[in-house]
């Protein structure tokens, strides 16, 4: 069966990108607000529906490689946009949470992976979709709570204004915090059934655990009541050791001694 990945990134984008333009020029009219945000799901939709479709093709969990991982990224980060929106009533947010899907949608065809159903013996554990999956959301959640603090440096700094979103990226940041430390729970379970013990400090679980601390230390700072946009600039930065977690670990001289870096096609 040929996967078609390229028109499912197509159509996304397109969906993405029309649906913001609608959203953007007709805010006054229910209409059509109603069908930009149809046009926005749609394109997390389609990719969803491709993730189901491609799962069933290669007949394992489609979350491999780093390529797969960026899918599932690029079909999640929509909905969070569109969640606080129906939430908060923020419609910002979802336009850089669609413009970071269509990112990562774009390097995976500028670089596209092979087709390949092959699992190594490790991955074939029950553990292996829940810890992926679990750590995945919480990328994705504080990848918007960055996204929100870059937003409010921005407020305060080049436009001057009072409004900020401060409580938009702490909640997101908290949420995703969640998430990461069940990832690194559920790591610890899977490591203990594949390899027999818990921890190992491989290049790959010391980064996830940076990563970690990094948010502890952002609760932390809250606790001590550091200064706003201070604490908005820790968010905005954090995330940025999260990517050296989820993807620089491969490049890093260490990684040819971890078990645990994703295989690049």
């Amino acid at each position: 069966m040929i996967i078609d990945f390229t028109t499912a990134a197509y159509l996304s984008i397109a969906f993405w990108l029309s649906g913001s333009m609608l959203g953007i020029a007709a805010k006054s009219s229910p209409a059509i607000r109603k069908t930009a945000t149809a046009l926005n799901l749609g394109g997390s939709l389609i990719m969803i529906a491709f993730i189901a479709i491609y799962w069933q093709a290669l007949e394992r969990p489609p979350l491999r490689t780093l390529g797969e991982t960026r899918i599932w990224y690029a079909a999640l980060i929509p909905l969070v946009g569109l969640l606080v929106e129906y939430r908060w009533k923020i419609s910002w947010l979802k336009y850089y949470c669609m413009g970071l899907a269509a990112f990562f949608l774009t390097i995976n065809l500028l670089h596209p992976e092979v087709f390949d159903k092959a699992l190594m013996p490790a991955l074939q554990s029950p553990w292996f979709i829940p810890h992926v999956v679990v750590y995945l959301v919480g990328y994705v959640l504080l990848a918007a709570s960055s996204v929100a603090a870059w937003h409010n440096i921005f407020l305060s700094w080049r436009l001057k204004e009072e409004k900020s979103y401060d409580a938009l990226s702490h909640y997101l940041a908290l949420l995703g915090f969640v998430f990461l430390t069940f990832g690194l729970i559920f790591g610890a379970l899977w490591a203990k059934d594949a390899w027999g013990n818990y921890w190992s400090w491989d290049p790959k679980e010391t980064w996830a655990f940076i990563a970690w601390l990094i948010y502890l230390g952002y609760l932390h700072a809250i606790s001590h009541r550091v200064n706003r946009l201070k604490l908005q600039w820790y968010l905005a930065l954090a995330f940025f050791v999260l990517l050296v977690s989820w993807f620089g670990v491969n490049y890093l001289p260490t990684a040819a001694n971890s078990v645990h870096t994703y295989q690049q096609s």
